[in-house]
This record gives structure tokens, sequence and C-alpha cells, in this order.
């Protein structure tokens, strides 16, 4: 690895550090006095930054409060993932595509409950301001957004491609599915397991046989 390599991976990674310290000052804060309770001033004094630095960061607090997207998948797992499909040929789908999805998503899962209490306290903080909601909405369609192109990217298809688009809806209705069962109320099970069972019933359903019915139209004499 070169100096330079070396030198971007500190800085991202001292980037990463800062950007978890101010979502981590953020959602105690809301937790603690309500998203109005509290001012940017107290969220930079909490996290030991100054004010320039949050809005280098974040633009508002409720930006903070979510978090940012590229804490949720770090740069080197998706680099990983698309390097999978290398070997195929630039706009077919490559044969391994399902399992390194599922590759990935255990990987992710891995990340998920390394960070379960900050999970944990987002939750509580959308319970106490569900106004958050829809901005959490607003950014889940744009980290799908990305992980379509990211997709895209690996398969040398463009994002609209309909297996791009199914393998995004259908990670993300099991990934979302599984942190359900996950933070429910007497739950025992481990994440990986619920993520397994979800992509094991999904594989299976998918894989059955079907005949295409035929149109009104195709079915008259």
């Amino acid at each position: 690895m070169t100096d330079s390599a070396t030198s971007d991976g500190l800085r991202e990674r001292k980037r990463r550090a800062t950007r978890t310290a101010i979502t981590s000052a953020a959602r105690a804060l809301t937790s603690e006095k309500g998203l109005n309770g509290y001012t940017v001033e107290e969220v930079c004094e909490a996290a030991g930054i100054s004010r320039r630095t949050f809005f280098n960061y974040f633009p508002a607090k409720e930006d903070a409060i979510i978090g940012h997207a590229e804490d949720d998948v770090p740069a080197e797992v998706i680099d990983e993932f698309v390097a999978g499909g290398a070997d195929s040929p630039a706009g077919d789908i490559s044969p391994t595509l399902f399992s390194d999805l599922v590759r990935l998503s255990l990987r992710l899962a891995e990340d998920m409950t390394a960070s379960e209490e900050e999970t944990r306290q987002l939750i509580a903080v959308v319970k106490k301001e569900p106004q958050l909601i829809l901005r959490i909405i607003g950014v889940t369609e744009q980290r799908e957004a990305q992980f379509a192109r990211d997709v895209a990217r690996r398969e040398g298809v463009t994002p609209d491609h309909p297996v791009v688009q199914m393998a995004v809806v259908l990670l993300s209705t099991i990934a979302r599915k599984s942190s359900m069962a996950y933070f429910s109320d007497g739950n025992t099970r481990s994440y990986r397991d619920l993520l397994l069972e979800n992509i094991t019933a999904a594989s299976l359903l998918f894989s059955q046989p079907f005949d295409i019915p035929a149109t009104a139209a195709e079915g008259r004499p």
C-alpha cells in the first residue's frame, strides 16, 4: 500500500469517526430533550467539534440524527462486491450475482449487529419524534438508488435494468423485514438467522416453475 493510500485511509477513518460522534451526540440529545429542545451548538459541544465542522458534515440536526449513508455501507465492501462480477461480460447478468448479494447482505448484517445500540437509539428517537420518518424514507430512497447504481456497475448494465431493480427491491424488503423482527419485543434470534431465513424463503419461492397465463385476447379462438 502506498503512503498516499494509507493517508487517504486514515483521513476517511477520521472523517467517519467524526460523523459517528456527531450522530451519536444528536441522537442522545434528541432522546433526552426532543428535536426542538437543543441547539446545533450543544451537539458540537457534546461531539467536541466546531459549528463549522458540524455543517461540513451535515446540513441540519435532522440529517445528523439519521446519519451518513457512507457509514452504512463501507466503500471497501461495495468495491469487493462490484469486483465479483468482473469475469462476466458487460451486459450479461453474472451467474454469481445472487450468491454475492447474499454474501453482501450477511457482511452488512455483521456491521448492523456491531452497531445495534446505535440502531436501537435511532428507533427510540423516531418514536419520540415521528416527523423524522418522512426524512428517513427520503434517505432510504437515496440509498436504494445508490445501491442500484452499484449493482448496475458490477453487471455492466443500466440502473433501470429489471434484474437490478428487482435485486434492490427484494434485498431492501428482506433487510427491513428482518430488522423489524430482530428489534421486536421478545425476539431472541440473531439478525443473521432472521436474514438467512427470509432470503431462503424468497429463493424457494422464486425457484418454483411457473406458467405465464394467457391473456384474454390470446385465449380467444
